[in-house]
């Protein structure tokens, strides 16, 4: 059975009559091709890619499975329309915290008609996307059991000047983000930004290939980042998940780098280091003046001597 997904946080919603994706209980996620040329560009994207030698193996994890595509009752009622059936990234988590990011500090492609190009650099300019490269395009936090998800409007994410990304980078990894942005405690940084598995390694694995590989220029594509915040708290630590995602406007690299994205993820980098440091200098305050002499691992724990 299809239904609307639960913790989509940007892009077209399939609520009120529109069109949008769907989910079922298999771990599948359907998204409609979109007209214009631009869903079969996509699908197109996903062949290329999963059958492409040149991308190497340890990459292709932050990439969701495609399925190829299939044709369905449309979430609008408008009759069956071919979906692109890709792998459901949130599925198999129940309360998760979620960030889609926008990387580039241009987000329209060469080819694109003058109005398209003129519409993104409008958007691109009240956004942070050209101040910093990227912009923050979906949001979900999850608050706890009593305080659901804050999951702000879309007029409100446009609004995020670079302060607000900052805080918000802040808020995402800290236990206590219901109280607002100021009082952010950071707590969940250590084991969610930091470690081997976390998301600041993650994006270095990315920096790595992206400073090298000249097969295709992301425009437009965004990364989506989550964990399971209720996992943490409890005393777990999940591995978070990075997967990059929308790819309608994905060209070929022609041997050239992709600087537009490359450029953007390492200003992503540079803020979510900022945090994880600032995480770090506080624990070890923390540790200091405490009544015992402490020391501060790797994974965010206080230990007393």
């Amino acid at each position: 059975m299809l239904k609307v997904p639960e913790h989509q946080v940007a892009g077209h919603l399939a609520i009120d009559g529109k069109l949008g994706p769907l989910v079922d209980d298999s771990g599948r996620f359907y998204k409609p091709l979109q007209g214009d040329g631009r869903g079969n560009k996509e699908l197109a994207f996903y062949e290329s890619f999963s059958s492409d030698t040149r991308v190497p193996e340890h990459i292709r994890k932050y990439f969701p499975v495609c399925y190829g595509s299939q044709l369905l009752e449309a979430s609008n009622g408008s009759g069956l329309l071919h979906h692109l059936v890709l792998q459901d990234i949130v599925s198999s988590h129940s309360n998760p915290s979620i960030m889609d990011v926008k990387i580039g500090s241009r987000t329209w492609y060469p080819e694109a008609s003058d109005n398209y190009i003129q519409k993104c650099l409008e958007k691109d300019r009240r956004t942070t996307t050209v101040s910093l490269g990227f912009r923050i395009a979906g949001l979900q936090l999850y608050e706890g059991k009593e305080s659901g998800y804050w999951r702000p409007g879309r007029r409100e994410i446009q609004s995020f000047t670079v302060y607000n990304v900052r805080s918000i980078l802040r808020r995402f990894v800290s236990s206590n983000s219901s109280i607002g942005n100021e009082s952010s405690d950071c707590s969940f940084a250590p084991s969610i930004y930091g470690g081997s598995a976390g998301i600041l390694e993650q994006l270095l694995e990315l920096k790595a290939w992206f400073e090298d590989q000249t097969i295709y220029h992301f425009h437009s594509c965004s990364l989506l980042i989550l964990f399971d915040k209720e996992s943490v708290s409890k005393g777990s630590t999940p591995v978070p998940v990075i997967k990059l995602i929308d790819f309608a406007h994905v060209v070929e690299g022609k041997g050239v780098i992709d600087h537009n994205f490359l450029g953007g993820l390492c200003s992503l980098i540079k803020f979510v280091s900022e945090v994880l440091s600032d995480s770090k200098e506080s624990l070890i305050k923390d540790c200091v003046e405490s009544e015992k002499p402490g020391i501060c691992t790797d994974n965010g724990n206080c230990q007393q001597s």
